[in-house]
């Protein structure tokens, strides 16, 4: 199996962010290879105090995406204006949780991989 790569956009160690994807406060990666998941990292979100100009401002679009270039699966609790972007102008899948809980969405990430 090849190995993906996945970012949980977080408010703390435990709950995904409640608000965009790109309003996290760090993002926890983690790789996915043999059906295992393996804890990578924890990286700072830089682009999460950006000045927007509007919702779904292009520049934090970039900002978010530029962090997280070695991402395959961008796994977040709900939908903002720059998923429609991901999705349209980026080899990245989108995947949406329902849940804030970090072991529930990873549990819901795993059942749901070969769908992705």
């Amino acid at each position: 199996m090849v190995k993906i790569r996945v970012a949980f956009g977080m408010d703390d160690e435990e709950h995904l962010c409640a608000g965009h994807y790109g309003d996290s406060k760090f993002f926890l990666i983690y790789d996915i290879e043999d059906g295992k998941i393996k804890f990578v990292e924890k990286r700072e979100n830089k682009a999460a105090d950006m000045e927007e100009e509007g919702h779904g401002d292009i520049k934090k679009f970039k900002a978010v995406i530029s962090q997280l270039e070695d991402v395959d699966i961008l796994a977040a609790y709900r939908m903002g204006p720059n998923f429609v972007r991901i999705r349209d102008n980026t080899k990245k899948t989108v995947f949406f949780t329902k849940t804030r809980n970090l072991n529930e969405a990873i549990k819901r990430l795993m059942d749901s991989l070969e769908n992705l």
